[in-house]
């Protein structure tokens, strides 16, 4: 893990000023990549993957685990945009920091409009931006309510969102609350319970895109939440009680 942050101080440090956003994107992925496999966290990827996808989008998960980012971009690197708590996170807030992470400040609705123009730039180049609508970790045993506000960039770039459900198991199928970086564990103490797991599966499960296209910001945060709980079979929560489909059936 020491060794494993060092390279990733000396890429951010010598490689990314002189290099290309492409080369930036294979950087994060074999970096985010190597780092899973130092934890024993395996990604499972189902859905709709964006691994090939050549177009620029935005993808919107349910958030359990600073690992989520390095989940995610193990597949396609996305340039997230995080609560600005996360920069206090040992090692792990100063890598995603220079990597290109877009930073909000709570509560601030200033702050918006320029997350909105660094996320269209994001975009222009080819990036993709990633959000976690929830605003917040849980265990991944239940779905918050998606905030609005933070599909702002999607509805005003008319970037298309990839819902995506990240789901911490062990090998028996069960879910692995050990993963997940809710409450008041501090950031060394979740790393500690992360590497007494023998083996972490990480499922990553991609939904349907959803096209912004004449819809408000509400009407997307909805949609994507529904499409999110029907990919992890759970109830989301602030929106009325209704059937949703579990692990084995076919979202419908």
């Amino acid at each position: 893990m020491a060794a494993h942050g060092a390279s990733a101080g000396l890429i951010l440090r010598f490689v990314y000023p002189r290099s290309s956003s492409a080369t930036h994107r294979r950087l994060m992925r074999w970096w985010s990549g190597k780092l899973l496999r130092i934890l024993n966290v395996v990604p499972e990827v189902r859905g709709h993957s964006p691994v090939d996808s050549p177009a620029a989008f935005m993808i919107a998960a349910n958030h359990v685990s600073w690992l989520d980012i390095f989940v995610v971009s193990s597949v396609r690197p996305a340039r997230f945009i995080a609560k600005s708590e996360i920069r206090d996170w040992p090692a792990v807030g100063w890598i995603v920091e220079k990597a290109g992470t877009l930073f909000v400040r709570r509560g601030g609705r200033r702050d918006l409009a320029r997350i909105t123009e660094r996320a269209q730039a994001a975009l222009a180049e080819g990036d993709c931006v990633g959000l976690f609508p929830e605003g917040t970790t849980t265990e991944g045993d239940r779905l918050l309510k998606f905030h609005s506000s933070l599909f702002e960039p999607a509805t005003a770039n008319g970037a298309r969102i990839l819902p995506a459900a990240i789901r911490y198991e062990h090998e028996d199928g069960s879910l692995c609350r050990a993963a997940s970086f809710a409450g008041e564990v501090s950031f060394m103490q979740s790393l500690g319970l992360i590497v007494r797991q023998r083996r972490i599966v990480a499922r990553l499960t991609y939904g349907e895109p959803i096209d912004p296209a004449g819809i408000g910001r509400r009407d997307v945060a909805r949609i994507a939440q529904e499409r999110v709980a029907t990919l992890l079979g759970l109830a989301p929560e602030g929106m009325a009680p209704g059937r949703v489909a579990g692990r084995g059936d076919e979202p419908r």
